[in-house]
């Protein structure tokens, strides 16, 4: 996408993997706005009078259209300001669009025990859209408070808000089943699925989702893995290697059902046969090979140097032998002679 483009959203869509995904943006020209000055995304939220964390969420659910940068980051048009500025209602409307809450709250808004909302949660009928951990390490979840009070308004949960839970979905939760973090992770890659076009980026957003041992079987080149490894987002958990929060973070992060990971699987490949097309991954350029240099005079022996020649047609002159001289004998052996004479 160019520098003068922004973004409009399509209809929203569902994924490879059953989870449905935000609405992905789709190019449209900009017009003279877009080439009016951008902001950054603090500025920007500072702008809307939006906290850090309800502007991230505002950007997710498309409710702030947002440009790309010459940097890989993104920015936000004058003119996307001034359009938020004039709906409705604003800004507590768009507050309220974006409020995100936990389970006591949760469960305060649709007027049922905290022990229900979380069993509604697990059973995957509310959806968390963010997730941390605290600093006893204990995971918590938030929701969207407007989507709460929708799930309350709706005729067809008034059985899910009172009395005993259905003997079905109860089978359910004494076996375990917990689908917030599935949940969580479909809505977490729709919301980086929205903020690029890049085949190769999107292929990254999927394979961050995976374990590596899953993405090497389907990203068999060292080179294209490198890539797509250098591609990934940004990781919404963090710890300490190898400590406990780093653990739960990889839990929460990395696809555990046997039938997500087939579906993610499928997505990879299909996103990374759209990036080969696209552009092949970058590979190091292999050096230019060069003639090996003679050996100097220098580096050679001296037995293996070339002596002068002598011209073939002008003999050596003979040199005369010197006569030997008899050996004279040593002065002390002459003296001793002497003395017993």
């Amino acid at each position: 996408m160019s520098g003068n483009t922004i973004t409009a959203i399509t209809p929203a869509a569902t994924s490879a993997a059953g989870i449905s995904v935000p609405a992905v943006p789709a190019a449209v020209p900009a017009g003279t706005g877009a080439r009016r000055p951008s902001l950054s995304l603090s500025r920007a939220a500072r702008e809307l009078e939006l906290r850090r964390g309800e502007f991230e969420l505002a950007v997710h659910l498309g409710c702030v259209r947002t440009l790309p940068d010459e940097g890989g980051g993104r920015r936000v048009s004058r003119t996307e300001i001034d359009r938020v500025r004039s709906e409705d209602g604003y800004p507590e409307a768009l507050r309220d669009r974006v409020k995100a809450v936990g389970t006591a709250e949760g469960a305060a808004l649709m007027e049922v025990t905290t022990a229900r909302f979380t069993r509604l949660a697990r059973l995957g009928l509310v959806v968390p859209v963010k997730v941390y951990l605290n600093r006893y390490r204990a995971v918590v979840w938030l929701y969207l408070a407007e989507e709460l009070r929708q799930f309350a308004a709706d005729k067809n949960n008034v059985r899910l808000l009172s009395g005993r839970t259905p003997e079905g979905l109860r089978d359910q939760l004494d076996e375990g089943l917990d689908l917030r973090p599935r949940n969580w992770r479909g809505r977490h890659m729709g919301f980086l699925l929205r903020q690029s076009e890049d085949p190769w980026e999107r292929a990254a957003i999927v394979a961050s989702l995976l374990d590596p041992v899953d993405v090497a079987e389907i990203v068999r080149d060292p080179y294209e893995r490198a890539y797509v490894n250098r591609l990934r987002p940004e990781r919404a958990l963090h710890g300490t290697p190898d400590s406990p929060a780093a653990q739960t973070a990889s839990r929460i992060m990395t696809a555990g059902d046997p039938d997500e990971i087939s579906w993610l699987r499928a997505d990879l490949g299909q996103l990374l046969a759209e990036a080969r097309d696209l552009r092949p991954a970058p590979r190091p350029v292999p050096r230019a090979s060069q003639p090996t240099p003679p050996p100097s005079m220098a580096a050679q022996p001296m037995s293996s140097r070339p002596g002068p020649l002598a011209p073939p047609d002008r003999p050596r002159p003979e040199v005369p032998e010197k006569p030997q001289e008899p050996e004279r004998p040593r002065k002390l052996l002459g003296w001793l002679r002497r003395r017993n004479l």
